[in-house]
């Protein structure tokens, strides 16, 4: 029987994407989430009817039941999972929503940069983002 609730689909190669899934990584105490590093080279899109360039694009939620969530919406439910939902339920409300899934959007598309902005960069020189185009 499984446990978690999200399996976080995420880019290890990004800086800012690694913190925040050590960060969600500590706070899992009930193991309600389990993560899936996209820049491993083992990693295989297709078993979740997913391209590379789809999972490259945003942060993916695997759902216990198969469903497929993205962006804002895979962090909300990786919150929700840990308890700290409260923290990124104002995401979820008219306007704010669409403010938050834009935001995020711009993340994305920008993580490589700004991961070398700050603190870090890519490991060995390369981001699985690296090859987004914006």
């Amino acid at each position: 029987m499984r446990n978690w609730k999200v399996k976080l689909l995420y880019d290890g190669a990004c800086p800012i994407c690694r913190r925040e899934m050590d960060w969600l990584k500590r706070r899992n105490r009930r193991m309600r989430l389990t993560f899936e590093d996209i820049a491993d080279p083992q990693f295989d899109p297709g078993r979740y009817g997913l391209t590379r360039e789809q999972v490259n694009s945003a942060l993916h939620g695997i759902l216990a039941n198969g469903e497929v969530v993205r962006g804002m919406a895979a962090i909300r439910r990786a919150y929700r999972a840990v308890g700290l939902g409260w923290v990124t339920a104002p995401t979820a409300l008219p306007g704010i929503r669409w403010a938050a899934d834009r935001l995020y959007a711009a993340f994305a598309r920008h993580r490589a940069t700004l991961g070398r902005i700050t603190r870090g960069g890519c490991a060995h020189g390369t981001c699985a983002s690296a090859s987004l185009k914006g």
